[in-house]
């Protein structure tokens, strides 16, 4: 077995005080008394409060949290869709366009995108707001929740739906019943992904917004070109603490699950035949 070197230990202390210490420090200026974030003053938790508020912030995650949900649920069931006749309609006329309507926005710049959904908007006379956020936010996680899906559909055994054809089902039925349920963790892996997509997006969203919806990524952005101030260091560590939970709890449950199949499977040997 190779040996950890002192050149990997210290490759790999590097790498991770690059990630994590600019978000340390963050944390702990987060608690600073003083408004400079740059001098500490003591503890106290005074930005938190303000934060709490500061109705402009609170309205923006509020936009946000709207946002994200319509889009990722609604770029969720048009991906599966999208998947679902990209590996199993086989070779139709239009299929190549299709596809490459599918998979442009992944490789298609934010600033093309938001602008080309600018020009769509203003030309059929939508006024921008939370419904065009939703609708370019939709556009562009689409493509992501196809490759996620159709990634699972390529290895899905077809004889459980043929089965469930021969049994009675209607193809409908064969796809609810079981197809769906198999291809559930890849649906809802797409929708984790469509849903951190549009909380993090800044580029579409400033060409896509109004001046009555203001994202949180904007509203952030805004008030840093102004300064930096210490309710955005208080809502960052509140980000960080909301994804470092997610993580825990996303890790606590897959491990469960695993011990409980490792359990399962040891029954199924020790039962008699």
């Amino acid at each position: 077995m190779k040996r950890f070197s002192w050149f990997n230990a210290t490759s790999l202390t590097l790498g991770f005080a690059f990630l994590y210490l600019p978000m340390i420090i963050l944390i702990v200026y987060s608690f600073n008394a003083s408004k400079l974030v740059t001098v500490w003053a003591g503890f106290s938790t005074r930005w938190y409060g303000e934060l709490l508020r500061d109705e402009a912030f609170l309205d923006a995650a509020w936009v946000t949290l709207q946002v994200a949900v319509a889009s990722s649920t609604i770029a969720t069931v048009l991906g599966t869709m999208a998947a679902h006749v990209m590996v199993r309609a086989g070779r139709f006329w239009g299929r190549t366009l299709f596809s490459g309507m599918i998979y442009a926005p992944l490789v298609m710049p934010e600033v093309i995108t938001g602008l080309s959904l600018l020009l769509l908007f203003i030309n059929i006379g939508l006024d921008r707001g939370i419904l065009t956020i939703i609708l370019a936010h939709t556009t562009f996680s689409m493509c992501y929740v196809s490759v996620v899906v159709s990634s699972r559909l390529v290895s899905f055994d077809r004889s459980l739906e043929e089965a469930a054809l021969d049994l009675g089902c209607s193809p409908f039925e064969a796809f609810r019943l079981v197809t769906l349920p198999i291809i559930l963790p890849a649906v809802i892996s797409g929708w984790l992904l469509a849903f951190t997509l549009s909380l993090d997006d800044l580029v579409i969203a400033s060409f896509t917004a109004g001046p009555s919806a203001t994202t949180l990524p904007i509203k952030i952005f805004s008030s840093i070109r102004l300064g930096v101030s210490p309710e955005i260091n208080a809502l960052s560590t509140i980000l960080i603490a909301i994804v470092a939970a997610g993580v825990i709890t996303a890790s606590l449950v897959s491990k469960r699950a695993a011990v409980r199949q490792a359990a399962e499977e040891r029954e199924a040997v020790r039962a008699p035949a």
